[in-house]
């Protein structure tokens, strides 16, 4: 697994600028290392010669990519009512104030 990274890597170090496509941070000598190749289908066996499957991406950004990932269709709620209705902080401020009609 290590050679093939290596060399899909190596590619895309040639193919693209040492720019990160999410957050546009350029990258050179001894931080190079913190640019890591992104799977766009998330599928590691896909490494066409022309790249069209790599972005460049930062430490950062591409852990925030895969989470991203991880988070599709995840619910923070048990009932759906939470997110059908909204959420306002500042909701049952006129409450505590009294009517605005009055």
């Amino acid at each position: 697994m290590a050679e093939r990274e290596k060399g899909y890597r190596a590619k895309a170090l040639k193919l693209y600028p040492h720019v990160c496509a999410s957050c546009g941070r350029e990258f050179e000598g001894s931080k190079l290392k913190e640019l890591t190749v992104h799977h766009k289908d998330h599928n590691h066996q896909n490494n066409p010669p022309d790249g069209s499957n790599w972005e460049l991406l930062c430490v950062y950004c591409h852990d925030h990519e895969h989470e991203k990932q991880k988070m599709k269709g995840f619910n923070t709620t048990a009932d759906d009512s939470f997110e059908s209705k909204g959420f306002s902080a500042f909701g049952a401020l006129d409450s505590l104030f009294g009517n605005k009609d009055e």
